[in-house]
């Protein structure tokens, strides 16, 4: 490797001995440097060819060829990586290294043009044309006018700043030479390899002295931009330590005089709250690292107000601030009772957490519950009478709708008019670390390009996460642990399944008629009269009323409507009272249309005989439960099957597969099999305007079909559900409580249900189990039987 290690130094021209350079020399390629006449370089030299060199020029007359590789990276280069044009230079002296390099010496005595390149066994060798500089008698004006315009431009780069060596100045002023003063210029600069080299081949010397004014014209410019840009720098740095130098002095006049500083008091304030608050040690971190910035800046710059904005936030929240939560059991299910009738199972579960919050010393992780449920059921209202049951502080943010996951997790506090998430802010308004903090609506959250709420949420739901939520606006973590999140939904199926998994999921049904009537009665009548400011010497409600209400003017699952609906009841009666007409008013069946207007709702009635092709089934539906009658009707034709009335896919596929197990068991049936083939079918499910879906009509389906086939009615006062296959098995079905109430509102006491939901009968009201009759079946040909 050999690599230039020092500046080259000037030899005088006189001062340079007259050697004869012979027409073969060893030759020595050198990377990183380009080695002029008169110049005296050190060299290192550690390739094995190289050292060959060396020894061989100093065996003989200590005169050695020089040239520079084309590619500096190669490590062993041939004759055609090496310039054609070099120096001929004199080893002055060598120094063998203990490494195993050498050091030498070399003297620049002339330009060479290298006319053929041989590989020796050792080293390398080159055929040599020495190159005579042309001697200058008198220099033209033109060269000299080139001359002290380097000599201007060197003097320029110097004052910029340009680190030009003191001797190379002095010997320039003392040569007349173009040529001369060319070489000193490139040799002693920071010149790219390949404009040294161009100077070099460069024999010419008015062409030489252009090339190089060129280089160092060039190398001015950029001086020139780098100084302005340096001392733009320094204005501003010296500005500011300026300003920070006159609020030193005025801080100290300030206090001089007596006055507040008001940064420097609200500094104060953010620090003793962080000891207040009781914050982690990574959160005061954070905080000191944002009060110092503070204290350098100046009060009114925007990036003050950001952090001052950062500061107050993450101070305000309640890091360690709890509400001492309520253990006395009795207490608390008479509070839940207060509110909300029935709903065991939902005021069971919060009792077993009071309980084994009393019981357990150490930390508690809160449950995270999910009611899901139709419209209207009290799930919102439910999440209150919990924190009023426990003595906890309640907060609820509505999640329909949200598309952005930073409206959960936050904004980087850099943005302009960045925020916390809702779950910071939420608990930064309620101001204790234990709330009840309820989502509301979580399965209408949405996700576009701005994320997955949902996504963000399952940190936040998920007990083993929580205890270090990070919001990206104050950057560390936060215990949510300690917040007991209750989330509401109407609907299973659109969440999340990740997010669903972390929730402990408790249904809601809807109420049934008896249920409305008892609420009616305790809640809702007395609320509405204390809103509409009558009491019960003015107004009420006969049981029969209440019911017609619920039966002709509302069709729901949960209250909501008939809470209006009692609530214009309550208004007419408050507008009688303030046009002063006096008296007490019933509300009764018999005059209940002139509050209410007209029924709205016709009610189900069950058949007036047994049809053929008409079999009764009950359904499910977000509001409660319905009675179907499926119609079937045969025609001639060709056996193509018909279906209307709004079914769904998976109906439609129930209807397929009653159809097929008819005909694979015409025989059984006594069906003729050429029925199939030359009738077609039609199935019609009335009230055609509503949507419906679900398997568990296969039953129904079934009866109807084959009723029509063999042309005997059904039984009318039988209703039926269940999911069928095509060997005939009768699968389990869900919401038998609401299809239960639905058949016996019309009169229906007996229900053909799958043999497996024989389980779900305890969950079903006392009445409901005395008045009806439950026939569980496993087969089709058994509920043929029963209703043929």
């Amino acid at each position: 490797m050999d690599i230039e290690n020092d500046k080259g130094l000037e030899v005088k021209q006189e001062d340079q001995p007259q050697f004869k350079i012979p027409d073969i020399l060893p030759l020595l390629p050198v990377r990183d440097v380009v080695i002029f006449p008169f110049m005296i370089v050190p060299l290192f030299v550690n390739r094995e060819r190289s050292i060959a060199a060396v020894d061989k020029a100093l065996a003989e007359n200590r005169i050695i060829a020089l040239s520079t590789q084309k590619d500096s990276q190669e490590d062993d280069p041939g004759p055609e990586g090496l310039n054609m044009i070099g120096t001929a230079a004199l080893l002055v002296r060598m120094l063998k290294l203990p490494d195993g390099r050498i050091r030498i010496l070399v003297q620049g005595l002339s330009r060479i043009k290298i006319e053929e390149i041989k590989e020796t066994e050792t080293h390398l060798e080159a055929h040599v044309h020495r190159i005579d500089e042309p001697v200058i008698e008198k220099v033209p004006v033109k060269i000299e006018a080139m001359m002290r315009n380097i000599k201007e431009i060197l003097e320029k780069m110097s004052n910029l700043g340009k680190s030009i060596a003191p001797e190379m100045v002095s010997v320039i002023s003392t040569i007349e030479d173009p040529g001369r003063i060319s070489d000193i210029i490139v040799s002693n600069m920071e010149t790219k390899l390949e404009d040294a080299q161009r100077v070099l081949e460069e024999l010419n010397y008015e062409k030489r002295l252009e090339v190089v004014r060129d280089i160092i014209k060039k190398e001015l410019e950029v001086l020139e931009v780098q100084y302005d840009i340096s001392k733009q720098a320094k204005t501003e740095i010296d500005k500011v330590q300026r300003e920070y130098l006159l609020r030193q002095q005025l801080k100290a006049i300030q206090q001089e005089l007596g006055e507040s500083n008001e940064l420097g008091e609200e500094i104060e304030q953010i620090r003793s709250k962080i000891v207040e608050k009781k914050l982690p040690e990574e959160a005061v971190e954070e905080m000191e690292r944002n009060i110092k910035r503070l204290e350098k800046m100046s009060p009114d710059s925007a990036e003050s107000a950001t952090i001052r904005n950062y500061l107050e936030i993450v101070t305000d929240l309640p890091w360690s601030t709890f509400s001492k939560d309520r253990l006395d059991l009795k207490k608390a299910r008479k509070v839940l009772d207060e509110d909300h009738y029935d709903l065991e199972k939902i005021k069971d579960r919060i009792i077993e957490y009071l309980a084994v919050k009393k019981l357990k010393t150490s930390k508690m992780k809160g449950p995270i519950l999910c009611f899901i449920g139709p419209p209207g059921t009290g799930k919102t209202s439910l999440g209150k009478s919990i924190a009023r049951a426990l003595g906890r502080k309640f907060i609820r943010i509505s999640l329909g709708g949200v598309r952005d996951e930073a409206e959960i997790r936050g904004h980087r506090k850099t943005y302009v008019g960045a925020m916390p998430g809702r779950i910071i802010q939420g608990l930064r308004t309620v101001g204790t670390n234990n709330p009840v903090f309820m989502l509301d609506e979580v399965d209408k959250i949405g996700a576009d390009f701005r994320g997955d709420p949902s996504s963000a949420l399952l940190e936040v739901l998920d007990p083993e996460q929580n205890f270090s939520f990070r919001d990206n606006y104050i950057g560390v973590p936060y215990d949510l642990s300690n917040v007991m999140f209750i989330t509401t939904a109407n609907e299973v199926e659109p969440i999340q399944p990740a997010f669903r998994d972390r929730m402990e999921i408790i249904s809601l049904s809807g109420y049934t008629i008896e249920e409305k009537l008892f609420i009616a009665k305790r809640y809702l009548i007395p609320r509405q009269m204390e809103q509409q400011g009558i009491t019960t010497k003015d107004v009420h409600f006969s049981d029969k009323a209440i019911l017609s209400i619920i039966t002709g003017y509302t069709r729901e699952a949960g209250l909501r409507n008939l809470e209006r609906e009692i609530a214009s009841c309550c208004r007419k009666v408050a507008t009688r009272k303030a046009e002063g007409k006096k008296g007490h008013l019933a509300v009764t069946t018999r005059n209940l249309s002139k509050f209410l207007g007209p029924i709205k709702i016709l009610p189900d009635a069950q058949m007036e005989k047994d049809t053929v092709g008409v079999a009764t089934g009950v359904a499910w539906t977000p509001y409660g439960g319905d009675v179907l009658f499926i119609e079937t009707l045969l025609m001639k034709g060709v056996g193509k099957l018909t279906l209307t009335g709004q079914l769904g896919d998976v109906m439609k596929e129930s209807a397929q597969a009653a159809l097929s197990y008819a005909r694979a068991n015409a025989a059984s049936f006594g069906i003729d099999p050429d029925k199939f083939s030359t009738n077609d079918i039609h199935i019609h499910i009335p009230e055609g305007a509503t949507p419906k879906d679900g398997p568990s009509a296969g039953v129904t389906l079934a009866s109807s079909l084959i009723s029509a086939f063999t042309g005997k009615p059904v039984n009318r006062n039988i209703a039926m559900t269940g999911e069928i296959t095509l060997t005939g098995h009768v699968l389990p079905i869900g919401g038998l409580k609401e299809k239960s109430l639905a058949a016996l509102r019309i009169g229906i006491k007996k229900i053909i249900i799958p043999e497996k939901n024989q389980k779900d009968l305890q969950d079903l009201p006392e009445f409901a189990q005395k008045q009806i009759e439950f026939i569980p079946v496993k087969d089709l040909k058994e509920v043929i039987k029963k209703v043929l």
